[in-house]
C-alpha cells in the first residue's frame, strides 16, 4: 500500500456563525480504501466533503490530497480527486460524451486525450451504449452512472462520493454498489452516507461523525467480531456498574447511558438472563429491554449518535489505516 495517504485532513474546523459545523476533524485515507462516513443527519457530513473537496474553506486546520496542499495548490490538488456531490450538476441537454468530455476539458486533459478518457469511463460505469442519448433523458440509475463517470473520467487517484444511491431503486442501488466495489479496486473512495446497508456492502473502514466530531473510526473485519459473548440490558431503575459486574459470570459491564449496560460474559447466556430477570425483580431495578447484543455497525452507530454523552467520546484511531 502506498504510504502517503490520498487524504490527510489535520484538524479542520468550521463554523456557521455560532454553530460549529465540523470540530478538530483529522484522518487519513489510503489507496485501496473504501471508507465509509457515517453521521446523522446536520452531524457534519455535508460540510466536511465540502472541506475535502475544496468546495468550502477551513476556519482552520488543512487538507492535504495526495500529498498537495488543498488551499495552496488547489488546480493541482483538484485534478487528483474526484468529486460526485449528493445531488450531481447534470446537464439535461447534453448528450452524456458530450457531458463527460467537458468535464474532462474542465480536470485540464488535452483535447488529443479527451475522446479516450470518456470512452474509459463510460465502460468502467456501464454507459457503453448511452454516448449519444441525452443526459435528461435517462433513467435515474443511469443519470447517477453518469455522475460517478464525471467524478472518473480525468483518472483521479481519489473519489469523494456524497449520498450515491440517493433516490435509486433496489436494483439500481445494488448495481451502484457493485461500481463503487470495482472502482474501489483502482481508487481510494471516501463515501458519505447515513444508510448503515450501503456502508457494510461497501466499505473496508468506517468513520463516524457525531456533533461534527470525529467519534469513531475502525475497521469492517473488526467491527463484526468485537461485540460477540454480550447481552443488553435497559433498566428503569438502574443499579451501579458494581451490581451488575457481582452478577454470576459477568466479566465486564460497559455503560451506555440512560440506563443501558453491555453486559459481557463467559456463562450460559440462558442463564445469565434468568438471573438478570430475577435480580431485577428482587431489586426494583424495572427491566426495559434484555436482548443479546447486537454485534456490527449498527450497534455501534446507536450508541455513538443515540447515547447522552456520545459527544464527549474521543477519536478512536482517527488516522488509522
Amino acid at each position: 500500500m502506498n504510504r502517503q495517504p490520498l487524504i490527510r485532513a489535520e484538524h479542520l474546523c468550521r463554523s456557521y456563525g455560532e454553530r460549529q459545523a465540523v470540530v478538530d476533524l483529522s484522518f487519513e485515507l489510503h489507496a485501496g480504501e473504501i471508507v465509509g462516513f457515517l453521521g446523522l443527519n446536520g452531524a457534519g457530513k455535508s460540510t466536511s466533503i465540502g472541506l475535502l473537496s475544496g468546495n468550502l474553506s477551513p476556519d482552520a486546520g488543512r487538507v492535504l490530497i495526495d500529498g498537495l496542499d488543498l488551499a495552496r495548490e488547489p488546480l493541482a490538488a483538484r485534478r487528483r480527486l474526484g468529486y460526485l456531490p449528493e445531488h450531481p450538476p447534470l446537464y439535461g441537454d447534453l448528450t452524456v460524451d458530450e457531458y463527460l468530455a467537458y468535464n474532462a476539458r474542465l480536470h485540464g486533459l488535452a483535447r488529443a486525450q479527451v475522446r479516450e478518457a470518456v470512452g474509459r469511463a463510460r465502460r468502467r460505469c456501464g454507459l457503453e451504449h448511452h454516448g449519444r442519448h441525452l443526459v435528461g433523458t435517462l433513467s435515474k440509475g443511469y443519470q447517477q452512472r453518469a455522475g460517478i463517470a464525471q467524478a472518473i473520467v480525468h483518472g483521479p487517484p481519489l473519489l469523494l462520493l456524497d449520498e450515491p444511491t440517493t433516490g435509486l431503486d433496489p436494483l439500481q442501488i445494488r448495481d451502484i454498489r457493485q461500481l463503487i466495489l470495482d472502482l474501489g479496486r483502482d481508487h481510494g473512495v471516501l463515501l458519505s452516507s447515513h444508510i448503515l446497508p450501503e456502508v457494510e456492502a461497501t466499505c473496508s473502514r468506517v468513520m463516524v461523525l457525531h456533533h461534527g466530531r470525529l467519534v469513531f473510526s475502525d475497521s469492517m473485519d473488526h467491527l463484526e467480531t468485537d461485540s460477540g459473548g454480550q447481552i443488553l440490558v435497559s433498566l428503569r431503575q438502574a443499579p451501579s456498574t458494581q451490581a451488575l459486574a457481582a452478577l454470576p459470570g459477568v466479566v465486564k459491564v460497559e455503560s451506555l447511558g440512560d440506563g443501558r449496560f453491555a453486559l459481557g460474559h463467559r456463562t450460559d447466556a440462558q442463564e445469565l438472563t434468568r438471573c438478570l430477570v430475577r435480580s431485577a425483580v428482587e431489586q426494583g431495578w424495572e427491566l426495559v429491554e434484555l436482548a443479546p447484543r447486537r454485534s456490527g455497525l449498527e450497534q455501534v452507530f446507536i450508541e455513538l449518535t443515540c447515547s447522552d454523552d456520545a459527544g464527549a467520546r474521543p477519536n478512536v484511531e482517527a488516522t488509522g489505516t
